[in-house]
């Protein structure tokens, strides 16, 4: 039987192209799936100018499991983000730290020829994540990526005791608030105008600054100091502006990525003396995966969409949003 369906592509001009993904047959472990949302990332942006199929915030519906499939039936609703395959074999893999295997298979490096912009997608069963019944299709493809990129830091680093302070109110950052507040931590968001405040409040947050034009931060007032500094923003912060406001062993998580080589503006020697961390991290795990999903939709986590239609017309308006910054806060794109 062979496999086909209509997708979305980058290429070297920018625009995006519509395409097509074929299959001529499943091999062990394969699940068909109907592509019903997609949501629409800043790392899709990295790959515009690539001609490889975009997307990897996926969710659909089971068409059909192949050889030596076990856990999904067909009908079933399942979501996929950013790694697609791990080899189950590496010390990595067997010691429950399978985002660092090498062999591993992501967006931007295998599967060019499908994402999650198109119509089908055929993808191994261990990496598909079946979605509770409470959470939505459209919310839950934001989550794909964005959630675990959130959560996962947050469950590992964050007690709810904690005071976490939230630099940036964007496609992260806003999914970060209501994570942080859901788990019991004080949420002190910062971020550079008023013009979000309202919203971020709504969200969850209990403290909220605007930081533009200060160039050190333990001036605004703060009542308490911050013991995790998650930072969201698309670029790189003056890390040097934020160090009068962390406890003593405090921890800075940057999930920006936009600089490729270096984290610019730490200042080591007030670093070293407070004894401040600051720690990488990268995806999900599996087994975070499933409880970002579990906790997000018993606790009502709904990311704030715009939706588009799965068309070349539809998505270029939403990538030209996005890479505009006029998007509040993440794309969806639905095939209808």
């Amino acid at each position: 039987m062979v496999y086909e369906g209509k997708t979305f592509r980058g290429s070297v001009s920018g625009k995006i192209v519509e395409s097509s993904f074929t299959r001529e047959e499943l091999s062990p472990g394969d699940v068909v799936v109907k592509v019903t949302h997609s949501g629409l990332c800043g790392t899709d942006l990295h790959y515009l100018n690539v001609d490889m199929v975009l997307g990897h915030e996926g969710v659909g519906i089971v068409q059909e499991v192949g050889p030596s499939c076990e856990r999904l039936k067909v009908g079933d609703r399942v979501g996929w983000g950013y790694m697609h395959e791990t080899c189950g074999c590496c010390r990595e893999c067997q010691t429950g730290n399978e985002v660092f295997c090498q062999m591993k298979k992501c967006f931007g490096s295998a599967n060019f020829d499908q994402g999650s912009l198109g119509e089908l997608g055929i993808w191994k069963e261990d990496w598909l994540f079946k979605l509770p019944d409470a959470l939505s299709s459209e919310k839950a493809a934001p989550l794909m990526c964005a959630g675990s990129t959130v959560f996962t830091p947050l469950i590992k680093y964050c007690k709810p005791t904690d005071r976490v302070g939230i630099v940036g109110i964007g496609g992260l950052g806003h999914l970060a608030i209501q994570f942080a507040a859901k788990m019991g931590c004080d949420v002190v968001v910062f971020s550079g105008t008023n013009s979000k405040r309202e919203e971020a409040l709504s969200l969850g947050t209990h403290e909220f600054y605007a930081t533009k034009g200060i160039d050190d931060l333990s001036q605004i007032g703060l009542s308490k100091p911050i013991n995790r500094l998650i930072v969201t923003t698309a670029g790189m912060v003056d890390y040097e502006s934020y160090f009068g406001i962390l406890a003593p062993k405090a921890t800075v998580i940057p999930l920006t990525v936009t600089d490729p080589k270096y984290m610019m503006g730490v200042p080591y020697t007030p670093f070293a003396w407070k004894g401040i961390e600051v720690v990488g991290t990268v995806l999900a795990e599996r087994v975070m995966h499933n409880d970002m999903l579990d906790f997000s939709a018993r606790n009502n986590i709904c990311p704030i969409i715009e939706k588009f239609p799965m068309t070349t017309e539809g998505i270029t308006e939403a990538i030209e949003r996005l890479g505009s910054g006029r998007l509040r806060y993440r794309g969806v794109l639905t095939n209808q």
